[in-house]
Parts: structure tokens; C-alpha cells; sequence
């Protein structure tokens, strides 16, 4: 049986990161790109500073409701919700182990004294970001999925047994 509030985290905080990401791969990653180098990377560093504490308990709260939805639902949900969670954690991994890795390189870079493969370096760090976000969509999706469907059993399991508690017809 879901609560209301295993319910509402497990929307709000998945639905936070995939927006998170989804703004960054819509905005400002095509930002980064009209703006001349030493801009790019001085803000892409002062950015990466305030994200690293927000987005790391961002995907340690989507990860914890995802894995709290899929161990209180039941049935096909259950899977959903466990698939929204792998796919949440899979981001976390994506970021630490690729993302952040190049984001230590950018941090270290200037102007005049780039490494030669700096294009493939950021187009590798782009490739990660909307792995990322693909996954953290996906899951949102998941999860909003497994909330409706939850939705409608309850729904249905109150019209066929009276039983159920009131609170869930």
C-alpha cells in the first residue's frame, strides 16, 4: 500500500533531477557552446561547485523514493518502480564515473594551454550528460506510471471489495 508521501517523493524527486538535467541538456549545454572559451569554462567550473552538493543529494533522495515506491507497491508497479530506480542510480553512476572525471579536467584547463583533444574531451562529457538525462527522464516516467497504476488498482480494488479502507476508494 502506498502512502501519500512514499507517493510524493517518489514524484517530486525523480521529477527534480530529470528536470535538473533536462534543463541543462536543453539550455545550457547549447549556452556553453555560443559563449567564448574562457567563459564556458569558468562558469562550467563555478557551476559544477554549487551543482556537486545539490545534485548528489538530489540522486540520493530520487534513489532512496524510487526504492521506497518499488518495495511498497505491488505487481507490475513494483517492476516499474524498480526499473525507475536502477535507472536513477544509473545516472548517479554515469555522473560520477563520467561526467565528473572530465569535470576535474575542465577545471584545470585555460585558454591558451588546452589539450589538443578538447573538442572530443567536451563532446564525450555531452555524450554523458544526455546519457544521464535519458535515464532520469525514463525513470520520472517510471515512476509517474507506477503512481497512476497504484492510482487505479486502489480504484478498482475499492468498487470490487468493500473492505478496502475508505481512504482508497
Amino acid at each position: 500500500m502506498l502512502s501519500k508521501s512514499v507517493r510524493g517523493a517518489a514524484l517530486l524527486f525523480p521529477g527534480l533531477l530529470a528536470g535538473a538535467f533536462g534543463y541543462g541538456a536543453v539550455n545550457v549545454l547549447y549556452a556553453f557552446r555560443e559563449v567564448p572559451l574562457d567563459v564556458r569554462f569558468t562558469f562550467h567550473t563555478a557551476l559544477m561547485r554549487v551543482n556537486g552538493p545539490v545534485m548528489q543529494s538530489l540522486m540520493g533522495l530520487a534513489v532512496l523514493s524510487t526504492v521506497l515506491l518499488a518495495v511498497r507497491s505491488t505487481h507490475r508497479q513494483r517492476w516499474l518502480a524498480a526499473s525507475a530506480a536502477v535507472l536513477v542510480f544509473s545516472s548517479f553512476v554515469v555522473t560520477r564515473w563520467g561526467n565528473v572525471p572530465i569535470n576535474q579536467q575542465i577545471k584545470r584547463w585555460r585558454v591558451g594551454a588546452l589539450p589538443a583533444d578538447y573538442t572530443e574531451i567536451l563532446r564525450r562529457w555531452e555524450l554523458f550528460h544526455f546519457t544521464r538525462t535519458g535515464c532520469a527522464l525514463i525513470a520520472f516516467a517510471l515512476v509517474i506510471t507506477t503512481v497512476i497504476g497504484s492510482a487505479a488498482d486502489r480504484r478498482a480494488g475499492a468498487r470490487i471489495h468493500p473492505s478496502v479502507a475508505p481512504e482508497y476508494r
